[in-house]
């Protein structure tokens, strides 16, 4: 399963020129406010006819503007998630979920009526209508109805934007069931880093309408490089980890990384599940040897891979641990007295408290290939 997309479309003193390629996961489309994310969807949908481009799903062409091919929304079997539900406030919520099912021609159909409810938790909600539902229940309810139209491609543009940290909170664990049960390929347009850091598979940095950068997010979040366009203080590590136990009477998760071991508050998963944790670099102590006689439950070992620029009074450090890169941003005198360099063999302590809940997403995709021996 793949996907091509080239755009290019101005309007007003705005222009975009952009291209890139996705397969089957969660390909983010990442970028501050105004950087062309929903010009690109929009484009991918059909609802914006661009000035020259061209957008393929499994090799078939849906746009080609030099070839004259434009094939019509409603024929391109694309489903979209926008930022509201956009239910039909009339209809309950069975109706709601019918409504795409009724536009699909029976060939191109899969998945049940009941797989998919079951799928995203709203076997309650179905004779409830929409203005008795919380955000997140609308959101999953408009997933729902995207994916009962068996679309070959999920759009979602920003569908945790509208909603605050609880509710996101829920719904997150629906769209990694998405990206890792069905095998379809997702564009999520996000501006948020911790999003991305949870959900993507791959991640396309747009900024004024270019693509800056794509790669995988541990790559891209660990690249100095790229805080201007994703924030400073957003930059870390995300580490493939396995759960190896709990400790019921802390309330801590044992983790495996491919450089040690981790503990952080209780996943509520069975030992085995695969996970990516995310590790922001300003939570991260560097020292010489394993400390002794801290509250910080967690340290692994590392190597110095690079520092960087020096004109400025916090420095960040990029580190490699087992098989992962991690960043520690520190102080320019620290790094004066403990004499850091390329090469040099520390320690990277981190709390058990500095990984959020919201920090620690299931994903039997980024760990694969770390946790092969027994």
């Amino acid at each position: 399963m793949s996907i091509d997309v080239g755009i290019r479309h101005r309007f007003g003193g705005f222009s975009i020129d952009a291209a890139f390629s996705a397969g089957t996961g969660l390909t983010a489309l990442f970028g501050r406010s105004g950087a062309g994310k929903t010009t690109l969807v929009n484009a991918v949908a059909g609802l914006l006819r661009p000035e020259q481009g061209r957008v393929s799903v499994e090799g078939e062409v849906l746009l080609d503007t030099e070839r004259g091919i434009a094939v019509p929304p409603h024929k391109r079997r694309i489903g979209y998630v926008f930022q509201e539900g956009r239910l039909f406030p009339h209809l309950s919520v069975r109706q709601n979920l019918g409504f795409g099912r009724w536009f699909t021609r029976r060939r191109h159909r899969f998945g049940s009526f009941a797989d998919t409810v079951e799928l995203l938790g709203i076997g309650h909600l179905l004779e409830r209508r929409p203005g008795s539902l919380s955000g997140g229940e609308k959101q999953r309810v408009a997933i729902g109805r995207a994916l009962l139209a068996s679309p070959r491609l999920l759009l979602m543009d920003e569908p945790l934007a509208s909603l605050d940290e609880a509710r996101k909170a829920e719904i997150l664990p629906y769209i990694e069931r998405l990206r890792d049960g069905l095998g379809l390929p997702i564009l999520y347009v996000s501006h948020s880093v911790p999003e991305i850091a949870r959900l993507a598979t791959t991640v396309v940095i747009l900024a004024d309408g270019r693509v800056e950068r794509s790669g995988p997010p541990a790559a891209l979040m660990a690249d100095p490089d790229l805080f201007p366009l994703m924030g400073r203080h957003e930059g870390g590590a995300l580490l493939a980890a396995r759960i190896l136990a709990h400790d019921p009477v802390d309330a801590l998760t044992e983790l495996e990384v491919s450089g040690g071991r981790l503990w952080v508050p209780e996943v509520d998963a069975p030992p085995g599940t695969q996970l990516r944790v995310r590790i922001r670099a300003r939570d991260v102590i560097l020292a010489e040897a394993p400390p002794v006689g801290l509250s910080a439950l967690n340290c692994l070992p590392a190597t110095v891979v690079e520092i960087g620029p020096l004109d400025q009074p916090i420095v960040d450090v990029k580190l490699v641990s087992g098989e992962d890169f991690m960043l520690a941003r520190i102080t320019r005198r620290s790094l004066r007295v403990l004499a850091l360099e390329p090469g040099r063999q520390v320690h990277a302590v981190l709390k058990s408290i500095a990984v959020g809940r919201r920090d620690i997403g299931r994903d039997e995709h980024l760990a694969e290939g770390h946790f092969e021996r027994s």
